[in-house]
């Protein structure tokens, strides 16, 4: 996967298609803080420091909510109202789970776990059909980051085709620490990367966490470093890469079919 333009990668991702879970206003804001929903990404203009958005940023501050200070005409941009108040929040359409809601749901099941983390997945329609690929492969959960990932919008929960319902999506601040807390817990893991070994001479079965990466630099080096291995798909083509979705599905039914075994 080639890196994108540094312009295109530099322009501030506003919420479009998930409007419905666009929160504007001061007030709204804070209400939404204080009454638990799930923020996913708070955008504030930039240099306004009075009473209600210092507020705000603390309120932020508590649920580790990514905070982008942006000009005027760009949160005029995304205004449905037009009285944002130099506040606008993107919420999260579903709840986030923890990480150890998943451990419990493979204990429930009384399996070894396997759980699919995404680092950097930008695109929504790629995180929900990751999502549904995990339910089919009977993953236990994913997991996300904080930063530079999508969260859980409305273009998500459509994309999953309902599997959002049934698996649960844990959003971290650091993955390499959370891979680091896993292994604690008997899991190893197999980063997607197209310098690996093929992923059909890897032994893929047991407790296993699945690292793929995002759509424009795959895994970052500091979480590919955490891995115990990297896994490789077999290419054939002209070109030298699959879409981020397909490419999470192809390992993860490999390592449903090593499991079958």
């Amino acid at each position: 996967m080639k890196e994108q333009n540094r312009k295109e990668r530099g322009r501030e991702e506003f919420p479009k298609e998930n409007s419905e879970f666009i929160i504007e206003g001061r007030n709204a804001v804070i209400e939404a803080f204080r009454a638990g929903k799930t923020i996913d990404r708070l955008y504030i203009l930039d240099g306004c420091k009075d009473g209600p958005v210092m507020t705000i940023k603390r309120e932020a501050a508590k649920q580790g909510t990514m905070i982008k200070y942006i000009a005027k005409e760009r949160l005029d941009q995304m205004s449905q109202t037009g009285k944002h108040q130099g506040v606008i929040a993107s919420a999260a359409a579903y709840g986030y789970a923890e990480v150890e809601d998943i451990l419990l749901k493979a204990r429930e099941k009384g399996e070894q776990p396997f759980i699919l983390l995404l680092d950097g997945v930008e695109d929504p329609h790629n995180l929900g059909a990751i999502i549904r690929t995990a339910n089919q492969a009977g993953a236990h959960g994913v997991i996300i980051p904080k930063n530079r990932a999508v969260g859980l919008t409305a273009v998500v929960a459509k994309a999953s085709a309902g599997a959002l319902n049934y698996t649960p999506v844990a959003k971290v601040t650091n993955l390499g620490q959370t891979i680091e807390e896993l292994k604690k817990e008997g899991l190893w893991f197999v980063c997607a990367d197209m310098g690996g070994t093929p992923m059909y001479q890897l032994d893929l079965k047991g407790p296993i966490g699945l690292v793929v990466g995002g759509e424009g630099n795959g895994v970052g080096r500091l979480v590919r470093e955490k891995c115990d291995m990297c896994a490789a798909i077999p290419m054939r083509g002209d070109i030298d890469s699959l879409n981020v979705s397909v490419a999470a599905g192809v390992l993860a039914y490999e390592i449903v079919r090593q499991r079958m075994l």
